[in-house]
């Protein structure tokens, strides 16, 4: 498997590590052994679809990523790919489900049929298209996997270079792509928002584009997420009583809370839907917060996380658009839950064999706040809609 080959990955000897010194300014030195540890195994379930953008789109390909074109043409040519690739995934109805829990009517909204098999394409080809109209030639990003592989896949569409941080310890099967797209790999000491400072300290430094969360474009990232909410309003004709999903830093989730309140408030739906939010055990300001019910996010003590190749992508000791995230889920009266990694495990199995999904266990933390409430307290009939990520 994948992820048993990448727990013996080691640095490649010409890859650099950034670190930062006592002075705040960034280091660079040669990747060493680190004396037999092991690093850590991240579990990227998802996957890039095959072929990734479809052949009919050649020509746009061409034109989108040809420098000697105008910007118009060039521009037109990356719409056209982002209009035939990126959204309108699937959103379907969890017979099966519904029947084991007694709760009527569940759907998934399966983001796995992006290229790169997450919601991360929607974010990540808006922004490059927002950078190759402003005029940057690189897009700067930190990342642990799934959003390297979509930030580098769109640039390289585009024609633009791609500086890409990825925690030193963090070995993800998504490297191959990344590099595979053209992207340069950086190796970054220390934690997932360390990295996250040296990529916009570089984007600084260098007028690279910085597409990192909670940086100076995280209103078109919200904009980009909100259209998950146009797309459940175009199928259910109106907003569900619940949308649920897994939340980490809280982008995706503010986004879409984004979008629901722009349809209330032009009059196209009847409610707002109530937020709920899943992550793991104590690993999450957000569901921190909304439990311990404190105004604000509060950073967790980074040595005291403990994280697993199930929970990795739900946890962060600073949420970084945590705030927004809280407020959405207090505002539509809905609710935050911790989840299990055993409970990840066992319903990313249910979904498979009774839907026919294969998605990421952590995709299911929203669903699994869901569902137990409904153990504990009978939910009425309604429209429940789960975010999930795939595999395939």
């Amino acid at each position: 498997m994948a992820e048993e080959e990448s727990k013996k990955k080691v640095l490649n000897k010409g890859e650099m590590i950034f670190s930062i010194n006592g002075n705040n300014n960034t280091v660079l030195q040669k990747s060493q052994n680190h004396n037999g540890d092991s690093p850590f195994s991240l579990l990227d379930g998802a996957r890039s679809q095959f072929p990734v953008i479809a052949p009919e789109l050649e020509t746009q390909k061409k034109v989108a990523a040809d420098p000697s074109k105008s910007l118009d043409e060039r521009l037109e040519a990356f719409e056209d790919i982002i209009d035939s690739e990126i959204g309108d995934t699937n959103l379907t109805r969890a017979r099966n489900i519904e029947r084991e829990f007694s709760l009527r009517q569940i759907f998934l909204k399966f983001e796995g049929t992006t290229p790169t098999g997450t919601q991360k394409d929607r974010i990540a080809f808006t922004q490059v298209m927002d950078a190759l109209r402003r005029g940057y030639d690189t897009v700067t990003v930190a990342t642990c996997g799934n959003y390297g592989a979509a930030i580098s896949l769109a640039a390289s569409l585009a024609g633009l270079r791609c500086e890409i941080f990825i925690p030193e310890k963090y070995h993800t099967s998504r490297i191959k792509e990344i590099e595979d797209s053209g992207a340069k790999i950086n190796r970054v000491s220390g934690d997932y928002e360390n990295a996250v400072n040296i990529s916009q300290e570089m984007a600084d430094r260098n007028d690279y584009y910085d597409a990192n969360a909670g940086g100076i474009n995280t209103v078109i990232q919200l904009n980009a997420y909100a259209k998950i909410a146009d797309e459940i309003y175009d199928e259910l004709r109106d907003a569900p009583a619940v949308v649920a999903l897994p939340v980490s830093n809280g982008t995706t989730l503010s986004g879409i809370y984004k979008g629901f309140v722009s349809l209330y408030r032009r009059g196209k739906t009847s409610k707002i839907p109530k937020i709920v939010a899943g992550s793991s055990y104590g690993k999450n300001p957000i569901i921190q917060a909304f439990l311990k019910n404190t105004p604000t996010c509060e950073d967790l003590i980074p040595e005291k996380i403990r994280e697993t190749a199930i929970n990795e992508p739900l946890i962060n000791w600073r949420s970084i658009d945590g705030d927004n995230a809280l407020q959405a889920i207090r505002e539509s009266n809905g609710w935050a839950s911790y989840v299990s990694d055993k409970s990840m495990i066992s319903y990313s199995k249910l979904i498979r064999d009774k839907e026919g999904l294969s998605v990421l266990p952590a995709s299911t933390a929203g669903l699994i706040a869901v569902l137990e409430r409904h153990r504990k307290e009978l939910l009425p009939n309604d429209r429940y809609v789960m975010v999930l990520t795939g595999r395939k």
